[in-house]
C-alpha cells in the first residue's frame, strides 16, 4: 500500500479515538467551545497522537488507557495554534486551509478557546487513571505530559522565541526553542507511548533521542516549506518567518543545509528505531515520509 494511503486509514483511526474526547457544544458557554471544536476539527495530520499510539503499539501496549492520552496531545497541540495565530503572536488569518480561529470568534474568543483546550486535555488525560486503577505508569505518563507543555517545554520555547523577534539569534539558542516549542510535544507523545506500553528505562531513552531528532527535523522542515511552499499546499500563510522578522533554521544556515539536516537527523531516529529489539513497520516509514512532507 502506498505511503499516503496508509497513513490516510491511520489518520482515520487516531480521529474516531480523539473525537470522543470533544465536549458537546451546549449550555451558556455553547460559543466557546463551538470554537474549541472548530479548531480542533480543522484537519491537520494528527501526527502527536498518531505518534503515541504507534509507539505504544511497538512496545506490546493494548489497552485503552493509551486513547485518553491521544486525545489530550492533541488538545495541547490545538490550542497552542491558537494562540501562536493570534495578533499579538503571529497574526496569521489562515490554518489548515481555513480561516484561523480568532478571525471567526473574535480574539477574546480565542483566547478562552485555547485557555479551554488546555484545562480540558488534562481533564481527559486524568480519565486514565480510571481506565486502569493502580498502574503507576498512568501517573508517569501524566508527569511528562504536563512538563512538556509547560515552561520546561512548548511554552518556554515560545517565550524564547516572541522575546527574539527582529534581534539576533545564535544557534544555541535557535536549537532551544526547537528542543521546546515542537520538540517538547513530540517527545512527550512517544515518550508517553513507551511508558504505557511498560518500555524498559533504556527504551524509553532510545525513544527520546529518537523523538528529540524527530522534533527538531519537523521545525526545520517548517522553516524550509514557509520559504518554498505556496497557500494552496500549505494551508496557511507563507513568509511568516520573515514577516514576523524571525531568525530561523533557514535563514541562519541556509536552505541547502538546512535540507541537509533534515536527511540527518531522520536518518538518525531511523537508526535508532532498528536498534530497538521491538518493531513497528508503519512508524518507520512514516518517519520517511515525514523526512519529504510537503505541508
Amino acid at each position: 500500500m502506498e505511503i499516503r494511503q496508509e497513513i490516510a486509514i491511520h489518520t482515520s483511526q487516531v480521529e474516531d479515538i480523539i473525537k470522543k474526547y470533544l465536549p458537546k457544544e451546549e449550555g451558556y458557554q455553547k460559543t466557546v467551545i463551538e470554537a474549541m471544536n472548530y479548531s480542533f476539527l480543522s484537519g491537520g495530520k494528527r501526527l502527536r497522537p498518531m505518534l503515541l499510539l504507534e509507539t505504544y503499539r511497538m512496545f506490546g501496549g493494548r489497552s485503552e488507557i493509551v486513547e485518553p492520552f491521544m486525545a489530550a496531545i492533541e488538545m495541547i497541540h490545538t490550542y497552542s495554534l491558537i494562540h501562536d495565530d493570534l495578533p499579538a503572536m503571529d497574526n496569521d488569518d489562515y490554518r489548515r486551509g481555513r480561516r484561523t480561529t480568532h478571525v471567526v470568534y473574535g480574539e477574546a474568543m480565542a483566547i478562552l478557546a485555547g485557555d479551554g483546550l488546555l484545562n480540558l486535555a488534562y481533564e481527559t488525560a486524568v480519565e486514565a487513571l480510571f481506565k486502569d486503577p493502580g498502574n503507576l505508569r498512568t501517573g508517569k505518563a501524566l508527569r511528562i505530559l504536563a512538563g512538556r507543555a509547560g515552561i520546561y517545554g512548548m511554552v518556554g520555547g515560545q517565550t524564547v522565541d516572541v522575546e527574539h523577534e527582529g534581534k539576533a539569534l545564535d544557534k544555541e539558542k535557535l536549537d532551544f526553542i526547537y528542543e521546546l516549542k515542537t520538540g517538547a510535544l513530540i517527545e512527550a507523545s512517544m515518550l508517553i507511548g513507551a511508558i504505557l506500553a511498560g518500555a524498559t528505562k533504556g527504551e524509553q531513552e532510545t525513544v527520546l533521542r529518537i523523538a528529540k531528532n524527530i522534533g527538531i527535523a519537523f521545525q526545520i522542515q517548517d522553516d524550509i516549506l514557509d520559504v518554498t511552499s505556496t497557500v494552496e499546499v500549505l494551508g496557511k500563510p507563507i513568509g511568516s518567518d520573515e514577516k514576523n522578522e524571525k531568525v530561523t533554521y533557514v535563514t541562519l544556515e541556509g536552505i541547502e543545509k538546512a535540507k541537509r539536516d533534515v536527511q540527518h537527523l531522520m536518518n538518525d531516529a531511523l537508526d535508532l528505531m532498528d536498534s530497538l529489539v521491538v518493531k513497528n513497520e508503519f512508524l518507520g516509514r512514516l518517519l520517511l515520509y515525514l523526512m519529504d512532507r510537503e505541508k
